[in-house]
């Protein structure tokens, strides 16, 4: 479960064009009520450049969260259907069909947890500390074993074709074969 799914097209969804003004209406309405909450508060906590990183960890883990961990399939259920084999569809019609859409493409929930953890962030600096920390700690967590993961399939690859028996060409393959090696094909 790489990437992010393609979107449909509106006219291949059974959505119209207002399912999603009414998201992007509660976006802007929850964007708006945050710069004008903001604007009093800045004052006296004002949001530093330091704070971005975390923030931006954060709400990747936040997003990751919503869109992909089974400890959230709950939040996805009424608007998901998530099949055996690991694909996921939106369900149902119109707006609930358009929140499907969003809870399956971490980049676009991204959006709206960024928009929640700042509006915590302005409204409770010190709970909002707490909680990008626990959030960013996670992401942090996530990379280093992606990290780990690649290192170790790479070493694994490394490996097999060490132990490979020469090919007519000089170079080694497993088991006399010439095909390539991939850390994908070695993991």
């Amino acid at each position: 479960m790489g990437g992010v799914l393609p979107v449909d097209p509106v006219a291949e969804t059974p959505t119209e064009t207002v399912d999603y003004a009414v998201l992007s209406a509660a976006y802007a309405t929850l964007l708006g009520a945050l710069v004008l909450t903001g604007r009093e508060r800045e004052r006296d906590q004002p949001l530093a450049a330091t704070e971005l990183l975390p923030l931006g960890l954060a709400t990747f883990a936040l997003s990751k969260l919503l869109t992909k961990e089974k400890v959230e399939s709950w939040v996805r259920e009424p608007f998901v259907e998530e099949r055996p084999d690991g694909e996921r569809r939106p369900k149902g019609r119109g707006l609930r069909y358009a929140v499907g859409e969003l809870l399956n493409c971490p980049r676009c929930a991204g959006g709206w947890g960024a928009l929640a953890l700042v509006g915590l962030r302005v409204a409770r600096p010190r709970e909002a500390r707490m909680v990008s920390t626990v959030l960013g700690v996670s992401a942090t967590n996530d990379f280093l074993h992606t990290g780990f993961s690649f290192l170790c399939a790479r070493t694994n690859v490394e490996q097999v074709v060490a132990q490979a028996p020469p090919t007519p060409n000089g170079g080694n393959a497993p088991n006399g074969s010439s095909r390539r090696v991939t850390a994908a094909s070695a993991a």
